[in-house]
């Protein structure tokens, strides 16, 4: 159905190798899931098997990618600019299939993803959309061609915890096979079949790939007991290793005591020694040999590491967040009314809410209230990292504030312990990924000791792999914590408050079970 052949793909910036001689056939029934850290070339292989020119400025790849005459669907990670300013039907109507389905047709597509009948011939302009509609949307689109085989490339960025559930259900009922990129570990769990993490490992020098034709959680836990038995194992080769080689070491330099020592009118005994040195000497290059087949400790990417400082912390009870509007808008158009939010010391709170009812509107209006006041020190993190980044300095200049050489020398520690690499920190922060840039506004929260956090989507740009360690540094930190999510872990992990935007205002909930 879809087959691909010992493809190896290289950035021609920097001559990383994304890919190395990944052959994998995509059969009916799969639904596989490509994990790994940002920048590993997770999307970029998507591109690749779609159309070879999404990628061709950046990349060169040599290897067999074998379509057959089955039909490939595609959603791509972001609209382009060009298509969010056209207008729906404008959009629909670059598909060469719009035009030859007719009313009923169209009207199958719309119900099967929960769109109006009427949505095809909407004015609305596609970058004003919801993040679910635009999902949705491009789906419709893809549908249209009849696709034997689907490519989703984040599907799942800017979707409501409903449109992620109906998301879940259509890939288990849609019976096509596919491939798609998510950070949503819960959508992963429910749906996927077949695991290819990509990998860069010895310190991104090295690209390795893993095929496992199971459920994520399996493979998470073989790969852990796998990763646990080898690293066993190479302890205790290496311990047994150390000890032949101290005994060794001891005779040699014995050896050569005796052969400094020995006097000159012992010509018997000199050659004696020269010979079991030359025995010595054969040893040690046996041992070499031996060291060179030992088991090797396991070499993954490593996890990030990241810490806020214990002693953060803001006084239970103290007065963090008093908001109050009457009403929350767009323009002329109002999204909610009667809003009101106190938040504490000591708090985690999470605001959900359906896609377009102004959740990132309201965070950005209560940080505006909050951001300058001086008995607090208030971390932002928009859904735009851009609003808070300068894309012209590099990681370093962007969170060095004196220059100073031991400062610097912190910023670097802190940079590398968030996987960049020497590198990657000399690079303008406009040429990093999305996740790299979520990192370094984490970075700065840190070093600038924020002890209230404002997170829009914080683990939207993360791997399934870097956001348990995430959720991990968040659910252990001291301060207070407004959010806004449709991350169901980490809403269930870190976040002790929940609150649903309506149009109502704001509606204190139960904690969901998801």
């Amino acid at each position: 159905m879809l087959q691909i052949k010992n493809l190896t793909v290289i950035h021609k910036k920097d001559l990383k190798v994304l890919l190395d001689d990944f052959s994998f056939s995509l059969n009916p029934g799969n639904k596989a899931v490509i994990i790994g850290e940002e920048g590993n070339g997770k999307s970029t292989l998507l591109k690749l098997i779609y159309d070879e020119k999404l990628v061709e400025d950046y990349v060169e790849y040599k290897g067999e990618i074998i379509k057959g005459t089955g039909r490939i669907g595609y959603v791509a990670q972001e609209l382009a600019e060009e298509q969010r300013s056209q207008t729906v039907f404008q959009y629909f109507s670059e598909s060469p299939y719009f035009f030859d389905l007719n009313p009923k047709e169209l009207s199958e597509i719309a119900v099967k993803l929960g769109l109006p009948h009427d949505i095809y011939y909407s004015q609305q302009l596609v970058g004003t959309l919801s993040g679910g509609e635009k999902v949705k949307v491009q789906f419709a689109k893809m549908l249209m061609g009849r696709p034997d085989v689907l490519l989703l490339d984040e599907p799942t960025n800017d979707i409501d915890i409903d449109t992620l559930e109906w998301l879940e259900e259509y890939i288990n009922i849609c019976g096509l096979p596919l491939i798609f990129v998510s950070h949503d570990e819960t959508l992963i769990e429910k749906t996927a079949n077949v695991i290819i993490h990509i990998e860069q490992v010895r310190r991104k020098t090295l690209s390795r790939h893993t095929i496992a034709k199971m459920p994520y959680t399996q493979y998470l836990q073989e790969r852990e007991a796998k990763l646990s038995h080898q690293e066993q194992i190479a302890k205790k080769e290496q311990s047994e290793f150390e000890a032949r080689m101290e005994k060794y070491r001891k005779i040699y330099r014995q050896v050569e005591h005796e052969q400094r020592t020995i006097s000159r009118g012992d010509p018997s005994g000199g050659r004696l020694l020269k010979k079991k040195m030359k025995s010595l000497k054969a040893m040690g290059k046996r041992f070499e040999k031996e060291k060179e087949s030992m088991t090797q400790a396991p070499d993954t990417e490593e996890a990030i590491m990241i810490k806020f400082d214990e002693n953060i912390t803001v006084p239970k009870g103290k007065t963090v967040i008093d908001f109050e509007s009457d009403l929350l808008c767009i323009g002329e158009r109002v999204l909610s009314r009667n809003i009101k939010l106190m938040v504490t010391g000591g708090q985690k709170i999470c605001i959900i809410g359906k896609n377009g009812i102004g959740k990132s509107i309201l965070l950005k209006k209560i940080t505006e209230q909050i951001l300058d006041r001086e008995d607090i020190k208030v971390g932002y993190m928009p859904q735009d990292y851009e609003e808070m980044l300068d894309l012209t300095l590099t990681p370093v200049e962007f969170l060095s504030k004196t220059g100073r050489k031991e400062e610097v020398t912190r910023i670097r520690t802190y940079l590398g312990s968030m996987k960049y690499t020497t590198d990657e920190m000399e690079h303008t922060v406009s040429e990093l990924s999305r996740g790299q840039k979520a990192k370094l506004l984490f970075i700065k929260m840190i070093l600038e000791g924020c002890n209230v956090l404002v997170l829009d989507e914080p683990t939207r740009n993360f791997s399934p792999l870097s956001n348990p360690v995430i959720r991990d540094v968040l659910k252990s930190y001291n301060g207070v914590i407004l959010s806004v999510s449709h991350d169901r872990k980490y809403i269930k992990e870190v976040c002790d408050q929940i609150y649903e935007l309506t149009e109502a205002g704001l509606v204190y909930m139960e904690k969901p079970s998801f």
